[in-house]
């Protein structure tokens, strides 16, 4: 059963993505504002509870999800001061990494701290 219900999972999220791609080329505003979307998290967020039917679980993985996003931008920021700091690609990609294992113990800490 549970090989059924990953393939379910696997071939509606491979439909959102899809058909957002082929919205691009008639509704390009429609189709940007679906792919602006949480859709990972929302598909996530629904696949979870429906498989293991915990709401207390579900609330706890959305509030991670909340404080996570923000924290995830941190891989962002040597790309916006490549330029400043002279890095080139490579660079600013590592620093990147470095940085997001920083951010999930930050996450971490604002996940133990909120309870």
């Amino acid at each position: 059963m549970t090989a059924y219900i990953f393939a379910a999972k696997l071939i509606l999220a491979a439909a959102v993505i899809g058909y957002a791609s082929w919205l691009s080329d008639k509704k390009p505003v429609l189709a940007g504002f679906i792919v602006a979307l949480p859709l990972v998290s929302i598909l996530a967020l629904l696949f979870s509870y429906i498989e293991h039917k915990d709401p207390q679980a579900s609330i706890t993985f959305a509030k991670s999800i909340l404080f996570g996003v923000p924290i995830s931008y941190l891989f962002f920021l040597p790309f916006l001061l490549a330029e400043r700091f002279h890095l080139g690609f490579w660079q600013s990609y590592i620093s990147g990494l470095l940085l997001l294992v920083v951010g999930y113990f930050v996450h971490r800490a604002i996940m133990i701290a909120i309870g």
